[in-house]
Formats: structure tokens, C-alpha cells, sequence
């Protein structure tokens, strides 16, 4: 006979570790983004949770199945960080943009954390809260179903893609940052436009803009789009 189900909080340990902390999820995921923070990817594993945390390592799997669990948990804190106060307004450009840069934010305040998990789909809490808003946020303007599953696509991937793109950059080390961040002074603005023309016009603005994330812009140039196919669906419904 299969084994009975035994019940989520009757998993949870009740009895304060070697050092005298109770254990829940949420201080495990705590002491994890810790970890991945001082340590990177590389430093994350139940022996050093254990550690790190002062009880045996088996006694992380009462709240995960397995690391890869643990690591989906992050990814749901972090959308939930992003959320934590936010409110819609009932304008739904700006509300996307908010929710957008929130998410971002978070992610790229854990730049370690943010590679193991941007590319993930954990099917937790806040991320189908987050999922629901957004969905709620376009339905509520007006969008068909069908451009709202476009928009909402295309939304949460740029927003994952940046916060991972720009959470490498982050996680690299300082003098290796430096480094690139340097290249656009000392290669891109000494280029002869006799050669490089169109980037020796553009050098100034390279280097002051290539330093920094091109989420916003990126981001306003998606909701640009979302609203001029918004405008074009009323045109379209006052003109029948």
C-alpha cells in the first residue's frame, strides 16, 4: 500500500536546533539568500545550510523535497518582496510599470539568487499572485484575452531577462565590473570616426548610458506598444 500523505505542518520540526533556533521556511530561505550572497551558487548546499543554520542537513528536507525545491522557494520570495505594499491604482500603465520595476528591483538586489531562479517557474504564492495581477491589470483595461496573454508574455519575460542580464553584471566581481563598465571611456570614446563614425558620434551619450540597466526604457517601450494596440481596439469598437 502507497504511503499515507503526511500533512505539511505536521512536517515542520518542533524542537529548536543544537544553537536554540526553531527552524520555519521562511528563516530558510533566508539563511539560503545569505548564502548565495557571500558565497554564490556554488556555496549553496544542504551541508552548508546546515551549517549555517546549526542543525543536521536532513532536517531541511521536512520543508523541501530537495534543493531544487529550496531553490524554487527563493525565486517565490523574491517575487514576493517585489509585491510586499504594492497596491493597484486602476491605471493600469502605470500599474504595470510599478509592478515591472518592483519585480526587477528585487531581483537584482540578490544578483546570485537572481541567476539560479529568473529562469525559473516555481507555481508558488506570490508568484501566482503576481501572475494574477498582472492578468487583472490587463483584463481591467480593456484587452482581449488574446492580447493579454500576448502582452503579459512578453512583460514577464523582458522583466525576468533584464533582472538576469543585469544580475550577471552585478554578480561578477568588482574589479572585473570595473573593468567593463571602464571599456566604454577608454576603447568606445577613443574610436576615430574616420573608422567609427556613427559610434565615435555616440560615444558621450555610450558611456553614460551603457553603465546602467535598459529595463526602464525597455519597459516603456513595451507598455508604448501595449497602449497604442489598446488605442487602436477602442478606434476600431466606435467605429462598428
Amino acid at each position: 500500500m502507497p504511503k499515507p500523505v503526511v500533512p505539511e505542518e505536521k512536517r515542520r520540526r518542533r524542537r529548536p536546533t543544537r544553537g536554540g533556533t526553531v527552524l520555519s521556511e521562511r528563516l530558510i530561505v533566508d539563511t539560503a539568500l545569505r548564502l548565495l550572497r557571500e558565497h554564490g551558487s556554488a556555496g549553496l548546499s544542504a551541508r552548508r545550510l546546515g551549517l549555517a543554520l546549526d542543525c543536521d542537513p536532513s532536517t531541511l528536507y521536512r520543508y523541501f523535497r530537495g534543493m531544487d525545491d529550496l531553490t524554487l522557494a527563493i525565486g517565490d520570495a523574491l517575487v514576493g518582496s517585489a509585491l510586499r505594499g504594492w497596491t493597484p491604482t486602476g491605471e493600469w500603465r502605470a500599474d504595470l510599470r510599478a509592478v515591472g520595476l518592483r519585480i526587477h528591483a528585487a531581483y537584482v538586489a540578490h544578483p546570485q539568487a537572481a541567476l539560479v531562479t529568473a529562469n525559473r517557474v516555481t507555481g508558488r504564492p506570490h508568484e501566482l499572485a503576481a501572475d494574477e495581477a498582472v492578468l487583472e491589470v490587463l483584463r481591467g483595461a480593456g484587452f482581449p484575452l488574446a492580447d493579454t496573454v500576448r502582452i503579459y508574455h512578453a512583460f514577464v519575460d523582458q522583466t525576468l531577462a533584464f533582472a538576469a542580464l543585469d544580475a550577471a553584471s552585478l554578480a561578477l566581481p568588482s574589479a572585473a565590473l570595473r573593468a567593463d563598465e571602464e571599456m566604454w571611456r577608454s576603447t568606445y570614446a577613443r574610436l576615430p570616426a574616420a573608422t567609427h563614425p556613427r559610434i565615435a558620434e555616440a560615444a558621450p551619450l555610450l558611456a553614460t548610458r551603457m553603465v546602467t540597466s535598459a529595463y526602464p526604457t525597455a519597459l516603456d517601450m513595451l507598455l508604448d506598444s501595449a497602449e497604442t494596440r489598446l488605442a487602436a481596439l477602442r478606434t476600431g469598437a466606435e467605429g462598428d
